[in-house]
């Protein structure tokens, strides 16, 4: 137990003990109609710790892209004098590209489009 329960992700031994107790149960149990029961609980809270600790990935990532782009907007928007008409236009075109291209931003594509030529 005290060389196994930090590996396996335990804060305590006493939290090692109560999965290994869970397994030997599920092993007990397999081939037997309780098993529903006893997977089920543990199937909910398996899953509910995956999406918890996606969620959390994903808030913290979309965080650090909002950060960015605030950056990159006030960048852009003291060295360039853009008038309030062509901000509206330029919002209302990026909206409709990124609901056409559903949010898969090309950099390359976007100098082709901005160039005069």
């Amino acid at each position: 137990i005290d060389m196994l329960y930090e590996a396996d992700n335990c804060k305590s031994k006493t939290e090692f003990m109560e999965k290994a107790i869970r397994f030997y149960c599920g092993y007990l149990l397999q081939n037997k109609p309780e098993l529903v029961d006893y997977l089920a609980p543990q199937l909910a809270t398996l899953t509910e710790g995956i999406v918890k600790g996606t969620e959390q990935r994903l808030s913290r990532a979309l965080f650090k892209v909002a950060v960015e782009l605030g950056a990159v907007s006030h960048m852009l928007a003291a060295v360039h004098d853009i008038d309030d008409d062509t901000m509206i236009k330029l919002r209302a075109m990026c909206t409709d590209e990124v609901k056409r291209i559903n949010g898969i931003i090309n950099f390359e594509k976007a100098v082709r489009y901005q160039r005069p030529d």
